[in-house]
C-alpha cells in the first residue's frame, strides 16, 4: 500500500437503494460490522460522555449499525432522539420499533450531508465507516461544521497491510461482488496517524486519533470543559 489515502467510487453508493445487490450488500455490511466490532467500539467510546438528548450519526444508511449501538447504551442514555442522516430514506419499521422498544426516538435526516448539517441540532454527531468517502478538502468542510456539537466521534477502517489483507477475505462472509469491491476501496481510503486529527478545527478540543482492534482507525474530538 501507499503512503496516501487513494479515493475511489465504491459500488454501493452507485446503486439504487431497491437494487437487490444493494441489499444484499447492506446485509454484508452488517456481518462486517459485526466482525471488525464496529458497534462495540462505537459504544465504549461513545459511554463515558454525558447522555445526549439528540445523536446524530452520518452516512447512517438503514440505521442497523446505530440501533446495535443503541441496545448497548440505552440503559444509561434514557430518551435519546437518534437522527439517521443518509441521502436515502432506508430505515425500515422493523427498525424504528427497535428503537422504540429502547425507549429512543429515531427519526431520519434525508439529503446532502453539506446541506443537512447547518441546520442539525446534535449535542453528539458520530460516523462509522463513512469519513473515509470525504477528500481531505470535505472533511475540514464537515469537520467545520460539526463543531456545534460537544463531541465528534469516527469509527473508519484502518489504512495498513493487515487490514487491506482482511478486505480482500470478505468473500469468506459470502459477500457480494458489490461488497468485495468496496471492501477494498474502503481499506484503501481509510485512515493512519493522525491524519484526522490535523483537519479538525482544534481549537478548544481534546483529540484522540488511534488503532481499535486490528482493523479500525477511531478518532474522537470533545470539547474542553468551559
Amino acid at each position: 500500500m501507499g503512503a496516501s489515502r487513494v479515493l475511489e467510487p465504491e459500488l454501493l453508493d452507485e446503486l439504487a437503494a431497491d437494487d437487490p445487490r444493494a441489499r444484499a450488500s447492506r446485509r454484508d455490511l452488517a456481518r462486517i460490522n459485526f466482525v471488525m466490532r464496529q458497534p462495540a467500539i462505537m459504544a465504549k467510546l461513545l459511554r463515558p460522555l454525558p447522555a445526549p438528548r439528540r445523536l446524530a450519526d452520518l452516512g447512517s444508511g438503514d440505521g442497523r449499525f446505530l440501533l446495535d449501538v443503541a441496545r448497548r447504551l440505552a440503559p444509561r442514555w434514557p430518551g435519546v432522539t437518534a437522527l439517521i442522516v443518509d441521502r436515502q430514506n432506508i430505515v425500515s419499521p422493523e427498525t424504528r420499533a427497535a428503537f422504540a422498544a429502547l425507549g429512543w426516538t429515531c427519526q431520519t435526516i434525508t439529503g446532502d450531508i453539506f446541506e443537512v448539517m447547518p441546520g442539525l441540532d446534535a449535542d453528539i454527531v458520530t460516523a462509522n465507516l463513512f469519513l473515509h468517502h470525504l477528500d481531505d478538502a470535505a472533511l475540514t468542510r464537515l469537520f467545520a461544521l460539526a463543531e456545534k456539537a460537544s463531541a465528534f466521534i469516527a469509527c473508519e477502517p484502518r489504512r495498513s497491510p493487515l487490514a487491506l489483507l482482511a478486505s480482500r477475505m470478505v468473500f469468506a462472509l459470502a459477500c457480494n461482488d458489490v461488497t468485495r469491491h468496496d471492501a477494498v476501496a474502503s481499506v484503501r481510503a481509510g485512515f493512519a496517524g493522525r491524519e484526522l486529527s490535523r483537519l479538525w478545527p482544534d481549537q478548544g478540543w481534546r483529540l484522540r486519533e488511534k488503532m481499535a482492534f486490528p482493523f479500525t482507525h477511531v478518532f474522537t474530538a470533545q470539547r474542553d470543559a468551559v
